[in-house]
C-alpha cells in the first residue's frame, strides 16, 4: 500500500511538472501580439506625406491654395490695389472712372479680380505716372494697367502679366497736313513727328521710322495733342485703340493716316506692371489666360476697342 502511495504521489508530481510547463508557453507568445503596433505605425505616416505631396505639387507657380485671396502676398491684406493714370483715357476707362467698370480695361480688371476670387468693393483703385510705375522699385499697388507695352527693357526692372491685348501703332494728323498722303514709312522720314515719353509709340519713331528730325517727346498724351493743334508737330503716333478714340471723340477733324506696320515681335502686347520679382505674377497670368481661353478678352475688346473704320496699313 506505501508502494502504492509512492507511485500515485510520484505520478501526480510529473502531471504537476508538465501542466506548469504548458502554462509557460501559453504566456510566452502575449508578448508577441505587440507586432500589431508595427502594422499601425506606417499608416498612421503614411497620411503626412499623401497630403504634402498634394499641396507641393504646383511648382510651377499657382496652385489653387497658393492662390486663395486669404494667401496673396498682397499691399493691403485682402484687396487688391490697382493703379492706373491721371488721368486714365476712353476708351481704356470711361469718365476718367476706373471704378465704374466701363472702358477695357476697367473691366478686364474686374474680370480678373472675380476669376481670382475677389469681390467688386475688395478691388481698390489708386493713380501713378506713367513713368513713376515703371520706374525701378518697390510699388504700393499690386498691379498697374494704363496700356504698358512688354519690353524687354522694361522687364528688367518690373514684372508683367500675360499680355491681356496686342496692337499695333497708328498715326494721327489734321486732314490738311500733306502727311496724310504718306503710304509707307518712308514717306514719313521728312515730318515732325511726336509721342508721349516713355511708350512704345516713340520707341518705334526712333527706331522704325527713324525721321529725318528727331521726335518730339511730351509728358502726357494731352500735350502731344496741344502741340499738334499748335502746329508744331504733323502727326503724333497712338496706340491704334487710342488714335480711334481721339480722331472720334476728341480731334473730329483729325484723321489716322494708317495703321503701322510691325512684324510679331515689334507688335504691342499690354501686360499689367507689377513691381519685379512679384510673387503675384503667377495668380494674376492664371487668372488672364482663363479669361483669354473663355473668350472674355476677346469679347471685352469687342465691345470697348472695335471699331468699323477700315484703316490702310502703311508699307515697310
Amino acid at each position: 500500500m506505501k508502494k502504492l502511495t509512492f507511485l500515485v504521489a510520484v505520478l501526480s508530481l510529473i502531471v504537476v511538472a508538465c501542466g506548469g510547463g504548458e502554462a509557460a508557453d501559453t504566456t510566452v507568445p502575449a508578448p508577441e501580439t505587440t507586432a500589431a503596433p508595427e502594422t499601425t505605425t506606417p499608416a498612421t505616416t503614411a497620411a503626412p506625406e499623401t497630403t504634402t505631396a498634394e499641396t507641393t505639387t504646383p511648382g510651377e507657380g499657382a496652385g489653387a491654395d497658393e492662390c486663395a485671396v486669404e494667401n496673396l502676398p498682397l499691399k493691403t491684406p485682402g484687396q487688391l490695389t490697382v493703379a492706373t493714370g491721371e488721368p486714365a483715357f476712353e476708351p481704356w476707362v470711361v469718365d476718367d472712372d476706373p471704378a465704374n467698370g466701363q472702358g477695357f480695361e476697367s473691366a478686364v480688371v474686374y474680370a480678373m479680380a472675380e476669376k481670382m476670387g475677389f469681390s467688386r468693393d475688395q478691388v481698390v483703385w489708386t493713380r501713378t505716372g506713367f513713368d513713376e510705375a515703371i520706374a525701378p522699385g518697390p510699388k504700393d499697388f499690386d498691379v498697374n494697367v494704363q496700356q504698358y507695352s512688354i519690353t524687354e527693357e522694361r522687364d528688367e526692372v518690373v514684372d508683367f502679366s500675360a499680355p491681356y491685348y496686342v496692337t499695333q501703332q497708328a498715326l494721327v494728323a489734321y486732314s490738311e497736313s500733306e502727311i496724310v498722303n504718306a503710304t509707307s514709312l518712308q514717306d514719313l522720314k521728312q515730318y515732325a513727328l511726336g509721342a508721349q515719353i516713355g511708350t512704345t509709340s516713340l520707341d518705334y519713331i526712333e527706331e522704325v521710322i527713324q525721321p529725318d528730325t528727331p521726335p518730339a517727346v511730351f509728358d502726357t498724351n494731352v500735350d502731344a495733342k496741344s502741340a499738334l493743334d499748335a502746329g508744331q508737330i504733323d502727326a503724333i503716333v497712338f496706340d491704334l485703340p487710342t488714335a480711334y478714340y481721339i480722331v472720334a471723340v476728341e480731334m473730329p477733324e483729325a484723321n489716322i493716316v494708317g495703321a503701322l506696320p510691325a512684324s510679331e515681335e515689334q507688335a504691342d502686347k499690354f501686360g499689367m506692371l507689377m513691381e519685379n520679382d512679384s510673387p503675384l505674377k503667377p495668380c494674376v497670368d492664371r487668372a488672364l489666360e482663363e479669361l483669354r481661353a473663355e473668350g472674355t478678352l476677346d469679347a471685352l475688346a469687342e465691345e470697348w476697342l472695335t471699331q468699323e473704320a477700315d484703316i490702310p496699313v502703311l508699307s515697310q
